[in-house]
């Protein structure tokens, strides 16, 4: 989302500190003299009536974090049941950290990266204190993948369902782990999630159909994500400057593995997509040896990696980055390659998920097969794949089953995992990780890390996600048909558009700009109104005569809509069946297009098909070829694929104010998302909010305003005089 001003939190933090010693102190009768001004009284249109009070649980101790080794350990798959989750207590502080062996400025959790990793069984209540330890900036936490049923001032979202935590605040979130799998939690306040802030949230379910079979003996987790050596503040500013001085924020510098990369310590030929990782001297005589010696990224041998851009991208040896200094690998604990250990002839289930600020990534594992299980912490039917499509915002559970170790053989000992680049001309090496037979020795895998597919090959990927199917039972239930009276669709054309001169995504030609005021806090209050937002219905479609085959200056202006920065959002009922179609269209260059990962939050949809050039909604969300009603995966990320469209369907059934955007970091910085406002009709709803939404989830900007309207602060009393000394 779009940085306010700094001044913009500044005020915030005021008139926050304001409301709290408003409310604290009850009105004491005036003491003032004739001539003392009135203190003055903020006017607000329809004041509401003063917030309950909630008080937040106390906070328990602060359980123990350490930073992952890079050996990473096999969870049981059948974890001891308890009652609850325990109660986990963060500070969220800088720290300095070497995540690809080149220090950097990060956001870390109790002063480690990632964050700690979050294991709970479904049905338990998880407890997470946040103590905003940022000394400049606010923050919130988002659950991904959590649907935050009866919590929707919990699910972590700026300006949507809650404020920024103030820097030395404290905000307490409590939510139910509604379903087991595989998800993540991250920021979900201006860029957070690109300088660090995520972490894995692993949800168990003793009645997984997965364990009862039995189809494996234990778990490992693949946290994935790009790390960038520019930071996030500096990226932000250089998207929103004007058209003649906007900057791009490029390729990542590294791609992370639970937080681990190798930037200047692994050599690949980025060009021909890693086919090997060759050595590369420091050219000062002294040879790889003597650089490792004196150890990586330590400030005295660290090497910027050579940079040379081929002047065509297509040639067949552009070798983009070199990586020099230290070989394959660095030993510094803090960027060395994670090692997976596993047993032979045993079945493993990996949990992948991304967190990736731009990349979207193939994810394969040398010599062996992965059957897919799970996607977005719903069952799929299973299949058999050599490599596994990852899009930002997505998880998956996978099947890895080792080799069984034979009498008298010599089977390869260990096996590389390869991480790279696809649906973007790559510019960043793949990541390497080891997946390690137990017994096996010291060494490096024999032979070459597997090859990334080529990264332009849409039609791989979409076929991939084509092969998604719900696994039937297990509580999954088929998509409701198209009712009349009580179903909707909202087709979302995906375009770039100059707005006062400065590039932005937009949905329909409109660019969201969040409200200095939560949604959630304006609707509790009952009054949204010109006062807090926009409330003009945001447009569910677009002009018949738009050509998505061509960039947007290039359209005839009569099928163009007006290009607007807006906070409108798209109101539904309680229990609508809603159809939302994502339609992707040039960008501001001919035949310049993307893929872009739609996350929704509060819900998962069902994934109803995709298609090819422009969708005709009438026409296409009926042709049983192209649209799958009897068993769609659900999920909560779905990809609109470069010159397509994607069908989604799901059920308002979950009351709360809920963005849904695209998951690309710069994307939604730019403007890329929209707001629902759902079942937000009756008093009795809103009411409902009021009695159960935390005080400090809401009082900002002019909900707060509103209370002290309400409440207004008392002046001081004037001090009785000290009585003389004796």
């Amino acid at each position: 989302m779009p940085i306010k001003p700094w001044y913009s939190h500044a005020l915030q933090l005021l008139t926050c500190c304001t409301l709290m010693l408003a409310l604290a102190h009850p009105v004491a009768p005036s003491s003032r003299g004739a001539m003392d001004p009135a203190p003055a009284t903020p006017t607000v249109q329809s004041p509401p009536p003063a917030a309950p009070t909630l008080e937040p649980p106390a906070p328990a101790p602060a359980p123990a974090t350490t930073p992952a080794p890079a050996q990473v350990p096999v969870t049981p798959a059948t974890p001891a049941p308890g009652p609850a989750a325990p109660q986990h207590v963060w500070n969220v502080e800088y720290i300095l950290w070497a995540p690809d062996c080149k220090q950097h400025g990060m956001i870390g959790i109790n002063g480690t990266f990632p964050g700690p990793t979050i294991t709970a069984n479904a049905g338990d209540f998880i407890t997470v204190v946040v103590n905003n330890k940022l000394h400049t900036e606010g923050v919130v936490i988002h659950w991904h993948g959590i649907k935050q049923i009866d919590t929707p001032w919990a699910d972590g979202t700026a300006w949507i369902s809650q404020c920024p935590i103030n820097p030395g605040d404290t905000f307490t979130y409590k939510f139910k782990a509604d379903k087991a799998g595989t998800f993540f939690y991250h920021g979900h306040f201006g860029m957070q999630r690109a300088a660090g802030l995520y972490g894995s949230l692993i949800v168990l379910d003793g009645d997984d159909p997965l364990k009862k079979e039995p189809m494996y003996a234990g778990e490992l987790s693949m946290l994935l994500s790009d790390w960038y050596h520019e930071p996030v503040y500096a990226q932000a500013v250089g998207l929103e400057r004007k058209d003649d001085h906007f900057q791009w924020i490029g390729e990542p510098q590294t791609l992370l593995l639970n937080g681990k990369g190798q930037f200047g310590c692994t050599l690949g030929d980025v060009g021909n997509f890693h086919k090997g990782i060759t050595k590369c001297d420091r050219n000062d005589g002294e040879g790889v040896e003597a650089a490792c010696d004196q150890g990586c990224g330590d400030g005295e041998m660290e090497l910027e990696a050579e940079k040379k851009v081929c002047e065509d991208e297509k040639a067949a040896n552009c070798s983009v980055i070199r990586r020099g200094e230290c070989g394959p690998f660095c030993r510094e604990t803090q960027c060395g390659p994670v090692v997976f250990d596993v047993k032979p002839g045993k079945t493993y289930r990996l949990r992948i998920a991304s967190t990736t600020s731009l990349s979207a990534l193939n994810v394969q594992v040398q010599g062996h097969k992965l059957t897919v299980v799970e996607a977005d912490g719903n069952l799929v039917e299973p299949f058999d794949v050599d490599s596994i499509d990852i899009y930002s915002g997505e998880s998956y559970s996978v099947l890895l089953s080792t080799t069984a170790a034979k009498q008298g053989s010599s089977s390869p000992a260990s096996y590389w995992i390869s991480v790279g680049v696809i649906g973007r001309t790559p510019r960043t090496p793949p990541a390497l990780a080891v997946l390690r037979y137990t017994g096996s020795g010291p060494e490096l895998p024999a032979g070459e890390p597997p090859a990334t597919p080529t990264w332009d090959n849409v039609t791989r990927s979409k076929e991939f996600a084509k092969r998604l199917k719900a696994r039937e039972g297990h509580g999954y239930q088929p998509p409701p048909p198209e009712t009349k009276g009580a179903h909707r669709t909202i087709v979302m054309l995906n375009t770039q558009e100059l707005f006062d001169g400065r590039i932005k995504w937009a949905i329909n030609n409109v660019s969201l700009s969040l409200p200095d005021t939560p949604y959630l806090g304006a609707y509790a209050y009952g009054i949204p109104g010109q006062v807090y937002f926009n409330t003009t219905p945001a447009p569910g479609a677009f002009d018949s005569k738009y050509d998505v085959e061509k960039p947007p200056q290039e359209q005839d202006p009569a099928a163009v809509l007006p290009a607007t920065v807006s906070d409108q959002v798209h109101s539904l009922k309680h229990g609508e069946v809603v159809d939302f179609v994502l339609q992707n269209a040039d960008m501001r260059k001919d035949n310049v297009i993307e893929s872009h990962p739609w996350h929704l939050h509060g819900h998962d949809f069902w994934v109803l098909g995709y298609g090819e050039g422009r969708c005709d909604p009438v026409r296409d969300l009926k042709n049983e070829t192209l649209i799958n009603t009897v068993n769609p995966p659900l999920r909560n990320t779905a990809v609109l694929f470069p010159h397509g469209w994607t069908a989604l369907r799901f059920v308002a059934d979950n009351p709360g104010v809920w963005a849904f955007h695209c998951h690309i970091e710069p994307h939604l910085h730019m403007g890329m998302g929209v707001v629902f406002a759902e079942g937000m009709e009756g008093k009795e709803r809103l009411q409902e909010l009021r009695d159960n939404v935390p005080r400090e989830a809401i009082m900002c900007g002019k909900t707060a305003l509103a209370a002290m309207a309400a409440r207004p602060l008392a002046p001081p009393t004037s001090a009785s005089p000290s009585p003389p000394s004796p």
